[in-house]
């Protein structure tokens, strides 16, 4: 599809600096800009960017000021990040869906699939199964008996939903995660470790995002829960009886023990742990790496490092160790100017 620059601008209520009828057709990088595409500026360092770009249109923001003049038509806006999240969205809505059962699927007679779906070759459908309306479940997904998923989910392949999970809508799955699988529960005996049955559930609430080989375990007795808004990254462990809040966005790598409790806009970075048993205040903001093993009461802190802890002291608790050995060689200096000094006095 082509879109005008002035079409464009009134969907973002942007201003059209330059050509108003240059048309669209795609996205590029602005860096790899070519005819026909739209592209964005919002880091300054890639300002350089915007003088040679070949793109059509470019996104920036109201405020920027440029040392001359471009080849592009711009379209300021007020944040051009957003925008281009936007439009993005709005490219993405207007692919063509597929829809229908393929003939190798199975579904079993008991599942219940609502209409507009889309069910892929070699996808596995338990029995009591609830499917929503507008689902778009790919081939090799395979979806446990009395699992219910809500409105427009998809349902990426090879994704493994277990046994009476429960999905809401909107809920967006990547390929290889798997979702329900038995909580890490074993108890100690004489003989080795005695498995603790897990016969609870998994529960993620609408607008929910998982990545590409993500685990949310179920819960021992109840339900693991993922609230609305949360977005996973790929390669995260969810572990048993964990909640994870709503609009929490979490990066790869990291892992959650079983029963802790992240608040709501809370935001991760990669490799983070996170000890069983814990709360995390809501808009937690947690560094790349860090280990979190006690709780965080007050909400809004930034924390790093492991243990972790308030950012600013442990950047300036990394600047001195970076320090120690100079301050060893010091030390030792001072220590032998002191013994001499002591021997001074003797004689």
């Amino acid at each position: 599809m082509e879109f005008t620059a002035k079409q464009i601008a009134q969907f973002v209520q942007g201003t059209v600096e330059g050509d108003e009828n240059a048309i669209v057709n795609t996205f590029s990088k602005i860096e790899e800009g070519r005819k026909g595409a739209i592209t964005f500026l919002s880091n300054p360092k890639y300002t350089h960017f915007i003088y040679d770009t070949e793109a059509s249109v470019v996104l920036v923001d109201e405020n920027l000021h440029l040392e001359r003049e471009t080849k592009a038509t711009l379209i300021r806006v007020k944040n051009a990040y957003e925008c281009v999240a936007r439009l993005l969205q709005m490219y993405d809505s207007m692919k063509p869906r597929k829809s229908g059962i393929d003939s190798l699927a199975f579904v079993s007679p008991t599942a219940k699939i609502g209409e507009n779906c889309y069910i892929g070759a070699f996808a596995y459908i338990g029995d009591g199964v609830v499917i929503g309306e507008g689902c778009q479940i790919y081939p090799h997904a395979t979806i446990y008996d009395n699992a219910v998923l809500g409105n427009n989910c998809l349902i990426y392949p090879n994704v493994s939903i277990y046994h009476d999970c429960h999905l809401g809508n909107n809920v967006t799955i990547h390929s290889g995660s798997v979702i329900g699988a038995d909580g890490f529960g074993f108890a100690p005996s004489a003989d080795g470790y005695d498995k603790i049955p897990q016969i609870g559930i998994v529960t993620i609430e609408d607008n929910v995002e998982i990545g590409a080989n993500t685990c949310v375990d179920r819960a021992t007795m109840g339900s693991t829960f993922v609230r609305k808004g949360v977005k996973l990254d790929n390669l995260i462990q969810v572990a048993h009886n964990v909640e994870v809040g709503a609009n929490t966005v979490i990066a790869s790598q990291t892992g959650i023990a079983g029963s802790a409790k992240v608040g709501e806009w809370c935001m991760f970075g990669g490799q983070v742990g996170v000890a069983g048993h814990i709360s995390i205040a809501p808009q937690t903001q947690v560094g790349a790496q860090a280990g979190i093993i006690s709780g965080i009461k007050k909400p809004g802190q930034v924390i790093i490092g492991s243990p972790a802890w308030d950012a600013k002291g442990f950047m300036k608790s990394a600047a001195m160790f970076r320090r120690l050995p100079d301050i060893y060689q010091q030390l030792n200096t001072l220590q032998k100017e002191l013994e001499e000094l002591k021997q001074q006095q003797k004689s």
